[in-house]
């Protein structure tokens, strides 16, 4: 069988990285970036830092803040004016998975027509991504979505009310500066969901469909990290050594997602436009569920997971298995994480439409075992 391989962007890591934004600039030949990111990294102050160190530099830039609550069509065609108002000739985006993902949604509409919704990989929209792009910076202020090192960004389509995934693998950030710094007052509820979003990458992909061994050694060093490092950020947020390391467990799983996703991530896609749960909590409340579904499809994937997270290595494949979906419950709820849909405010009369809604998604069809109607709305009644 022959497959193509890829691996992820430039990646400058480390405390203190921040300072070293004015430099990739400059590498990057970018004379005027575009500033993207939400109001709350703005009113965390983690803004303020960047455009600090900017200033020192005496780097020319503009600034694109929103209040949405995710990322919408609307918000990146706003961002989309902001860049070409300001004459940028570069995006930075500093945040979680939202601003970095609006960032990446500027890029592309930057340098493509709109509609956004025509992109959408579920649609093979990835064919229509060919014109060259603005240089990308990513900021993250989170470990969790990953999305610094990942080919794809996650969009409302208000309209059709819907998500779609863009992905395409020009899409990778130019360069990704990773500052563990950035996260350190994170809050322990936030710190837990990003750090469950992490985790569900690494499982996902590991289990995902496909012949990509470089993403699964990733994807086998991301559930470690996570074990070994998850709770203790959550625990104490000034924990250098975890903090650092959630950090690079975050890129590992976004790095090893190049090989696929799976039914947990089409159901979060779902709760995130339909009942509006955060895509981190959604992950953390629906993974376990989808790993039982697995069970009978990814033993073997799910043994080698259990391992990964401390598990002593044997020929039980099976009760292997089992122990990587204990394991992750138990993580999930020694890091303060709801166990139930029921919990985080989704209504039971939502479910159906939940269903229809994930079918749509096409991250699950590379879960290693296939998922129709019936298969999706079980998964949802369970973690309800």
């Amino acid at each position: 069988m022959i497959t193509e391989m890829s691996f992820p962007t430039r990646i400058v890591f480390g405390k203190g990285a921040l300072r070293e934004v004015p430099n990739n600039l400059a590498r990057l030949a970018v004379k005027r970036p575009l500033l993207v990111t939400d109001a709350g990294v703005a009113q965390a102050g983690l803004l303020g830092r960047l455009k600090s160190v900017l200033d020192a530099s005496k780097v020319a830039h503009a600034v694109f803040e929103y209040a949405d609550p995710g990322p919408r069509v609307s918000t990146v065609e706003r961002g989309v004016a902001a860049y070409r108002e300001a004459g940028c000739d570069g995006i930075v985006a500093i945040g979680g998975g939202s601003p970095i993902d609006v960032g990446k949604g500027v890029r592309l509409l930057a340098a493509h027509p709109p509609p956004l919704a025509q992109y959408d990989d579920a649609r093979d929209g990835w064919r229509l991504v060919t014109n060259p792009m603005p240089p990308m910076m990513a900021v993250p202020t989170t470990a969790g979505s990953g999305s610094e090192a990942g080919r794809s960004f996650v969009v409302s389509l208000e309209e059709a009310g819907r998500r779609a995934v863009v992905f395409a693998s020009q899409l990778m950030p130019s360069v990704a500066v990773c500052d563990p710094e950035l996260t350190y007052d994170l809050p322990p509820r936030l710190t837990a969901t990003t750090g469950m979003d992490a985790l569900a990458h690494a499982v996902e992909a590991l289990c995902a469909k496909g012949f990509h061994p470089l993403a699964d050694a990733l994807a086998v060093k991301g559930i470690a990290l996570c074990a070994g490092h998850l709770v203790r950020a959550v625990r104490n947020g000034r924990d250098e050594e975890a903090r650092a390391q959630m950090m690079v467990a975050s890129i590992a799983g976004a790095a090893a997602a190049q090989k696929g996703l799976g039914a947990a991530h089409s159901i979060a896609h779902a709760l995130g436009c339909i009942a509006g749960v955060p895509h981190g909590l959604a992950e953390a409340v629906v993974l376990p569920f989808a790993m039982e579904f697995n069970l009978m499809a990814a033993a073997p994937c799910l043994a080698e997971a259990a391992i990964a997270m401390g598990e002593v290595p044997s020929d039980d494949t099976d009760r292997l298995a089992r122990r990587a979906v204990e394991r992750v419950r138990s993580m999930a709820r020694d890091a303060g994480v709801p166990q139930r849909l029921r919990e985080v405010g989704v209504k039971e009369s939502q479910l159906k439409q939940l269903t229809d809604e994930a079918l749509e998604d096409a991250s699950h069809l590379a879960n290693p075992r296939p998922c129709g109607p019936a298969d999706l709305s079980a998964l949802l009644h369970a973690a309800y």
